[in-house]
């Protein structure tokens, strides 16, 4: 192995994996830092890990640091999305490439988010903190705040807890939904909640990489989400063409964003959403690569190899990010019509030409769920080509053909185990 080892906190995943196969590419050592060795398996095989409690910050970047420091790690990354400030801290404590560590959380609370933002000007929904239930209330009698809006937890990921409320009488239910959305890896047990006036228009994402301070923006991505109270993305596509002048608005709206939360070596993905005007919101931004496999779309629509110019970036070395191709892709999610025991699955894609990748996580037997998360689409399959109408029409085809049969769970105490669908903290 040659030149300094590289350090992913939380090893799982497609993202990290990827990351991985980049680092070894270049004959660099891998090494991962995981909360229990034993509750998720790493996605590739590393020289050494770190055990350590991701949810005791101090702890995590004093074992960290020691274990960074004594296998000569040059570069430390993280996908995972409750990890972006953690990362922050151990670079800075290692004096290598990362994050402001005194912003880092603004990239991850959306209540400092939204103060950070709207400080330097960004426009974003107009947005409240809501502690308690008084705090709620009051939040939910504000003009500004009006119906729709949409309460989502303070510190979540993944599209977990994030319910759009048309009337007063769905705000409850709703609240409680956000307090008690899951969060594991990193996450600090938040309670409080936001509560955002609803943007109205076109949801996009930009996916940017920073490196010194000056950003690059990769793409525009579409993305396609379920209708509803909870709105779970089950489609991106890119690279979007806008307007000249619309894009240009967009990215500068962007690019403000990125240096408000202190982005200054990584990736983000921000999400935004365009009015009937043109006008950009900034819903919110996240220090880290797009999931939902952004970067295989990159990779095959335009050309960039993201996780090597994101090597790059943590190492200190000039990255490549300039698009070597001059096409389309396209990733479908698919997900359960009902909560239940998932009995048939039949027609899924198979990999070939112009379908690079399939991935499948649920298998019959397993218990699924009607998608209210991220972490609850039961598969995916990405389409690609030089033609952005033919593959956006190919992957529309091709999820219309698949068949999914879901049998109702049987009454409680009844007979009939189901197994639980693999779920990630970060959804894919």
């Amino acid at each position: 192995m040659t030149g300094p080892a590289v350090l992913l906190l939380d090893a799982a995943g497609p993202e990290s994996a990827a990351l991985a196969r980049a680092a070894a590419a270049r004959g660099q050592q891998v090494h991962a830092a995981t909360a229990e060795a034993a509750r998720r398996e790493p996605t590739a095989k590393f020289a050494g890990q770190v055990i350590t409690d991701f949810t005791r910050p101090d702890r995590a970047v004093e074992q960290i640091t020691a274990y960074a420091r004594h296998h000569d790690v040059g570069a430390v990354l993280t996908v995972n999305e409750y990890l972006t400030e953690l990362a922050s801290l151990v670079c800075a404590e290692l004096g290598l490439p990362g994050n402001d560590p005194h912003l880092a959380h603004a990239a991850r609370d959306k209540a400092a988010m939204a103060r950070v933002l709207a400080g330097a000007g960004v426009r974003i929904p107009y947005t409240r903190l809501a502690r308690d239930d008084g705090e709620l209330h009051d939040a939910l009698h504000d003009r500004q705040v009006g119906f729709p809006c949409v309460i989502k937890p303070a510190a979540g990921a993944g599209s977990a807890g994030v319910i759009v409320v048309t009337a007063l009488a769905e705000a409850a239910p709703a609240a409680v939904a956000a307090r008690s959305a899951h969060q594991t890896d990193g996450g600090e047990g938040h309670t409080g909640i936001v509560v955002q006036a609803y943007a109205a228009g076109t949801e996009y994402s930009v996916e940017s990489v920073t490196q010194n301070g000056t950003t690059t923006h990769l793409a525009i991505t579409r993305k396609a989400t379920t209708s509803g109270p909870c709105r779970v993305e089950t489609g991106h596509s890119l690279p979007v063409c806008l307007p000249p002048s619309t894009a240009a608005a967009l990215h500068q709206e962007v690019r403000t964003a990125i240096q408000a939360v202190g982005i200054r070596n990584g990736a983000s993905h921000t999400e935004v959403v365009l009015d009937p005007a043109g006008r950009c919101t900034v819903i919110e931004i996240a220090a880290r690569l797009g999931a939902g496999h952004i970067g295989i779309l990159l990779r095959h629509a335009l050309g960039i190899d993201v996780f090597a110019a994101l090597l790059d970036v943590a190492l200190g070395r000039p990255a490549a990010f300039a698009p070597t191709a001059c096409g389309h892709a396209t990733v479908r999610f698919i997900t359960s019509p009902r909560t239940g025991r998932l009995t048939s699955l039949s027609r899924v894609p198979e990999q070939g030409p112009g379908v690079p990748f399939v991935r499948w996580r649920a298998a019959v037997g397993d218990l699924v769920h009607a998608a209210r998360a991220n972490t609850d689409r039961l598969g995916c399959f990405v389409v690609t080509g030089q033609d952005a109408d033919e593959v956006e029409e190919r992957a529309d085809a091709l999820r219309r053909r698949i068949r999914i049969q879901v049998e109702p769970l049987p009454a409680a105490g009844g007979p009939g185990q189901v197994r639980l669908a693999r779920r990630e903290a970060i959804a894919w």
